[in-house]
Formats: structure tokens, sequence, C-alpha cells
């Protein structure tokens, strides 16, 4: 059942990745991550309230209800909100300014780092086939490093490039503390409070950095912006669910997701004509031949 929840997120992730560039098209970066926060925060606090005021009704439904936990709890909450807004300011920014289909594939290589943390932390062990998919996704970072010098991107110079792999450091570190939260937590609990403190946050940061300077940097409204939310809230309930299964593996559910990359890849060919397409289909298919060996390798 977890690794069908871990494919559903895959696919939902691919559109948040096509929504979230198309939104920061010629935009500002902190207001569109304060509405996506806004938005997320809108979605969740209606079952927030609604454990808070009829939990003996909320609670045959768990799948949706909200627990009543302490500071002891939520300050765990607050840690995993630090660290994932941290992965997206970093993200956003390198989305901005990349081409998709090189953002795209470097996020897929995050599950690497996953592994290495669930060997060392969780004392997961991999099989002949997990560790061939592994070993086929960092090969594919290797060579995109290569397809991007074609687009005039030094992947060892260029602060954008950098930013990507500062997110993915951060999201890899939010997937294993996600992995240790669901052991004990309820992953409606995390979700919901995890984006209502993303939202405080975000307006500190947005106060302090952006505001003096909105003139220069000015924000537009667009459609997609909500679309972020929508499926990105969606990706996230089926992932936690995934990781809440006893025996679901957390190296394997971080890996299966970057199968995202298939969804904004098609759409940057498609819809935002990026470049160099050939080469970095390559790339991309090193990816999901991984994905193939991760999977038969977890059934």
């Amino acid at each position: 059942m977890w690794l069908t929840l871990a494919f559903t997120s895959a696919a939902l992730l691919g559109f948040y990745d096509v929504f979230k560039k198309e939104a920061l098209r010629d935009n500002a970066v902190l207001p569109v991550l304060l509405l996506n926060t806004l938005f997320s925060s809108l979605i969740f606090l209606p079952f927030i309230l609604l454990s808070a005021w009829m939990p003996e009704r909320m609670a045959e439904h768990p799948a949706l209800y909200v627990p009543t936990v302490g500071w002891e709890v939520h300050r765990f909450i607050l840690l995993k909100s630090v660290i994932v807004l941290s992965s997206w300011i970093f993200g956003y920014f390198g989305m901005k300014n990349l081409p998709i289909t090189i953002v795209g594939p470097i996020n897929a290589t995050r599950p690497v780092m996953v592994l290495l943390g669930a060997l060392l932390i969780f004392g997961e062990r991999l099989n002949l086939y997990q560790w061939i998919g592994v070993v086929l996704a960092a090969v594919s970072f290797l060579m995109l490093s290569r397809s991007g010098k074609k687009e005039g991107i030094d992947f060892r110079h260029n602060r954008w490039i950098f930013c990507v792999v500062l997110a993915a450091v951060l999201g890899a570190i939010s997937g294993l503390y996600d992995k240790y939260l669901m052991k004990s937590l309820n992953p409606m609990l995390v979700q919901s409070w995890y984006n209502l403190y993303q939202l405080g946050l975000m307006g500190i940061i947005l106060t302090v950095l952006w505001w003096p300077r909105r003139r220069t940097s000015p924000f537009h409204w667009k459609w997609s912006i909500p679309l972020i939310s929508i499926f990105l809230g969606a990706a996230d309930f089926v992932y936690f669910y995934a990781l809440s299964e006893p025996d679901s593996m957390i190296s394997i559910v971080s890996m299966i997701r970057r199968g995202s990359v298939v969804v904004s890849f098609t759409f940057g060919a498609l819809l935002f004509r990026e470049k160099n397409l050939r080469s970095k289909a390559v790339d991309l298919l090193l990816v999901l031949i991984g994905m193939v060996f991760l999977y038969l390798g977890s059934k």
C-alpha cells in the first residue's frame, strides 16, 4: 500500500513543480512563497478547528482528525517547519532562475542523501535491485552537469545551482525527520500545524527582506499560485500516510517521490519550451530506470 501512495505523491509533486515554475516566472519569489503557505494553511485550518470543537465526531475519521497536543510535541513540528521553509526558500529562488528540466533531475537525486541517512539512522538495508536504482540516480546527476554546460550553467560556480543543491540537502534532512515523526505522531497533526508555523515564519521573512524593496522586486498575482498549495497539500497528505505504514522505508519512498521529474520534464518541454532536451532526456531515463529497479526491489 505504501508504494502506491508514494507513486501517487510523486505524480502530484510533478504538477506542483510545474505550477511553481509558472508562478515564479517574472515574479517576486517571497510573496509567492508566502501565499503558498497561506493557502496551504487555509486548506488544513478547518480540520484543526473541527477537531478542537467536536473531537469525538472527528475521531471517527482518523485520516482527517487533528489531535490536541502540548508544546512538548509542537516544538518538534516547529522544527520541521524551519527545515522545510529553509529548503523552499532556496528551492524557489533556484526554480525561478534555472530551467525546470535542470532543477527536476537535480531534485531527483535527493533520495541518495536520504538513503545515506536512512542507513545510518534507521538501520534500513537495501537489496541489489535497490542499490542499482540508487547508483543510476547518482550517475544521472553527473551527466546532468554536462547537459547544463551546454546552456552556460556551470554547476561549480552558479549560485542558483548551489541554491537547488542546498534545498535538496535540506529536503533530505526533512525526509529523514518525517520518518522519525511518523513513528509516533498523527500525520494530519504534523501536516496541518507545520503549514501554520510556516505561514508565521514567512510573514516575518517577507516583512524584513521583501517589503522594503518591493518596488524593485514587484509581485504579480497569478492563478497558478493557489494551485501550488493544492497540489503540494495533496502530495504531502498521501506522503505522510505512506510513511505512517509500519513497513514503509523512507529511502524508497523518497526515491519514488522524485519520479515527479517525469511530469515536470514533460511540461518543461511542452509549456516552457526549454532547450537541450535530448541530452537531458538521457539523464531522465537513468532516473526512471532507477525507479523501476527500486520498485522491483521493494515488491
